[in-house]
């Protein structure tokens, strides 16, 4: 009796000494089998997407549910049949979606972005004041790459910032791939609890931010409680994560890369589109289902079928970007990565984020040109077991 081959597993390892590349077998495939089989650590099979063209197709088409848009498929405890929670900006479609994102989108407009640009540099320059004045080793992350994106998501959002550790360890937890079901519930309760505290207080005393807006306009088509603390849960835990995670490991590159920091200081919008595609934070792409049958590529995708959408592949693609695995910050075209998703499910915060890095990178390597590592490189650890790719702690020297 011929037994059929089992299906190989999600790629998930990065390539020994490179900490900074996606799992190897990606460029096979991209060549080879673009859009295949994998078993998923959630248990399911999906179809990995990892041509450019394929992924920005998947994540536009409207008819691929984000029901698991928040990469469910790489955490073994995931239950894929979990009701969506009415508010959930990643995981809701259609009208239901664009009605929540209609309500926040303003915030984030470049218009009003370019307006916090000033307030971001001054936290880049306080930050580095009092980082400078405690003196070397630092660790970055601790002192420089956590805080400022933290404080910013607070000040638009409406968070007091003297609660940041409670949910910048509960969103630690959320974004987990170790952490048992039990704890991503207590998690996720406790974080809600505490918003459903905060959205009661806004609704009584508003104030200038983006929680109060939302709790208190809108008549017409109010949120309901339920749906004021998911969303809010959302973009309080990716406003944060993903950024400072970028701004640390954006760090890590310039060090290994001093010939090209020059480079990056002088156009800094450009660098930070290259680094964007380069390390691609959200490391197991996202999760669609498909609820028709489709095409992807030559592929034929049945109804009920899910797919990974391999951002990091798709952004190492040499079909679009030549000599993609190199660093290259007078590449053409960096922006038309997809490391903040494609289609109508495209980060909502890109803005945000994209100001938060120029402004941290130049004014820290401005300010301290020769910033160096304070351990071997080799003792660093890596964060190969959460959603946001990144580094544990980056201390720095200098002087």
């Amino acid at each position: 009796m011929t037994v059929a081959p089992a299906t190989p597993a999600l790629p998930t390892t990065r390539p020994a000494g490179c900490p900074f590349d996606p799992p190897g077998s990606y460029a096979a495939r991209r060549e080879t089998a673009p859009t295949s089989k994998v078993r998923c650590p959630a248990g399911m099979d999906a179809w990995l997407v990892t041509r450019y063209a394929d992924v920005r197709a998947v994540l536009a088409d409207r008819t691929m549910s984000s029901r698991g848009a928040s990469s469910v498929h790489v955490n073994p405890n995931a239950d894929l049949d979990e009701e969506v929670h009415p508010g959930s900006i990643i995981q809701l479609d259609g009208a239901t979606h664009s009605r929540l994102r209609k309500k926040v989108i303003a915030e984030f407009t470049v218009r009003r972005v370019e307006a916090l640009r000033g307030y971001v540099r001054q936290l880049v320059e306080s930050h580095l004041d009092a980082m400078l004045a405690q003196g070397a080793p630092a660790d970055l992350v601790r002192d420089f790459a956590l805080p400022i994106p933290s404080l910013v998501i607070c000040e638009l959002l409406g968070v007091p910032y003297a609660d940041r550790s409670q949910f910048q360890r509960q969103s630690t937890t959320l974004v987990s791939t170790d952490a048992t079901r039990e704890e991503g519930e207590e998690a996720y309760d406790a974080l809600s609890g505490y918003l459903a505290a905060l959205f009661t207080e806004k609704q009584r005393n508003p104030q200038d931010d983006l929680f109060s807006r939302l709790s208190v306009a809108g008549a017409d088509d109010p949120l309901t409680m339920e749906e004021l603390v998911v969303l809010g849960l959302s973009l309080l835990v990716a406003g944060h994560e993903t950024t400072a995670n970028m701004i640390a490991l954006s760090t890590l590159v310039l060090l290994d890369h001093p010939g090209q920091r020059e480079a990056a200081l002088a156009a800094p919008e450009r660098a930070v589109e290259e680094l964007l595609r380069y390390l691609s934070v959200v490391q197991w792409g996202v999760l669609r289902y498909a609820t028709s049958d489709v095409q992807v590529g030559s592929q034929p995708v049945r109804a009920g079928e899910w797919l990974v959408a391999a951002l990091n592949s798709a952004n190492r693609d040499e079909s679009v970007f030549p000599g993609a695995d190199e660093l290259d910050f007078a590449r053409e075209s960096p922006r038309t990565h997809v490391a903040f998703g494609f289609g109508a499910h495209q980060c909502v915060g890109q803005q945000l984020a994209r100001v938060e890095l120029q402004e941290a990178l130049t004014g820290l390597f401005r300010r301290v040109p020769d910033l160096r590592l304070a351990v071997p490189r080799d003792e660093l650890g890596y964060k190969h077991n959460t959603l946001v790719y990144g580094v544990r702690e980056l201390p720095v020297a200098w002087g």
